[in-house]
């Protein structure tokens, strides 16, 4: 069930580059528990297209089951969207996206409609670079089904009802790394000032933009003791650096040395600008970002921002040299062009 918003907005609200306001990137009334931190990411999104200026027509929202995946109906409302069934989300962009490359691609999920059962899913939509971003709303537990620690619930962490976990827990962010994502971020539904700029360098990026953003369950995983409540998030987030999207228009000069900043070029020029932190750490470097990764698990702590980025791998459809047109604007003339046509194709492999 979705609640419609009020259509009345403030007449002199500001508008974006192509002339809309806010209100034309939301959507439904959220239904999810007060306070919940996916609403935090589902603002973010809004406040990202509408600064990049996407027409929403040309996004498509594509979640799996879970709270996480309700949430499109609460974002971009003009906008295309798919619900499909659980842990299936990354085969359904897929196809989309073959259909019509010209797309924006939100994929929606949660740890366990990723980490468990579409992890399979998970891993195959990575090593094919699809062009999307990924967004995983991490909360560490199920929050459909009354809490259960879910496959990215620390170690030792203590859940609503009492107990402790006993299992590793899988990092997403480390695993997406290791399978070759080509964009990889970590963010707090809290930290709002960081995430919207990595929203929008992932939309920029072309490519798989994975996003894990720890978002706290204010119901079943806000207790003293879980490792994904808001006070420990805040307690524990080491930033490796401050960052902001910088339009190719305005494009800036910074250092690469420890303590000052660089940039990180995307592939049509548009810039990210980086204050670089930690001197052991560079996001074009796998090696550096995956053991920054892992001494932070050792300190307990979490690291957000942008982790690791790489503009030189191709595409899905780079990969398969797709047509520059999209395939859904074809005509049947175009996609049947008869017997003879045909033998010609047939008799380049034989």
């Amino acid at each position: 069930m979705s609640y419609i918003k009020p259509l009345f907005r403030h007449p002199k609200l500001p508008k974006n580059k192509i002339g809309y306001t806010l209100k034309e990137y939301e959507g439904s009334l959220s239904t999810l528990c007060a306070g919940c931190g996916h609403d935090s990411i589902s603002a973010a999104i809004v406040q990202a297209c509408f600064e990049m200026s996407v027409e929403p027509h040309h996004v498509a929202k594509i979640s799996g089951i879970g709270c996480s995946s309700k949430t499109p109906t609460y974002f971009l409302g003009n906008s295309h969207g798919f619900n499909s069934v659980h842990g299936r989300m990354p085969s359904i962009a897929t196809g989309a996206s073959m259909a019509n490359k010209d797309m924006v691609y939100f994929g929606v999920s949660g740890d366990g409609d990723t980490a468990s059962i579409g992890m399979g899913q998970f891993v195959h939509v990575i090593r094919r670079n699809l062009n999307m971003v990924y967004i995983v709303m991490n909360n560490g537990c199920y929050g459909l089904t009354k809490g259960q620690d879910s496959a990215t619930a620390d170690q030792g962490s203590k859940s609503k009802a009492g107990s402790i976990n006993p299992f590793q827990a899988i990092d997403l962010a480390s695993l997406a790394i290791e399978l070759g994502a080509s964009f990889v971020a970590q963010s707090f539904s809290g930290d709002k000032q960081q995430l919207v700029p990595l929203i929008k360098a992932a939309m920029h990026h072309k490519g798989f933009a994975f996003l894990n953003v720890i978002s706290p369950c204010v119901t079943f995983n806000n207790n003293p003791g879980s490792t994904k409540s808001y006070d420990y998030v805040r307690q524990h987030m080491q930033t490796v650096s401050t960052l902001d999207f910088v339009p190719e228009s305005k494009q800036i000069t910074a250092s690469y040395d420890p303590g000052k900043s660089t940039r990180v070029a995307l592939h049509d020029g548009s810039l990210i600008q980086l204050n670089k932190l930690a001197t052991d750490w560079n996001p074009e470097n796998r090696i550096s970002v995956v053991n920054a990764l892992q001494e932070a698990r050792i300190r307990n702590e979490i690291l957000t921002g942008l982790l690791y980025v790489n503009t030189e791998w191709k595409d899905l459809h780079g990969t398969l040299n797709t047509a520059d047109k999209p395939l859904n604007t074809y005509s049947e003339k175009e996609l049947c062009p008869g017997a003879k046509k045909l033998e010609e194709i047939n008799r380049a492999y034989r």
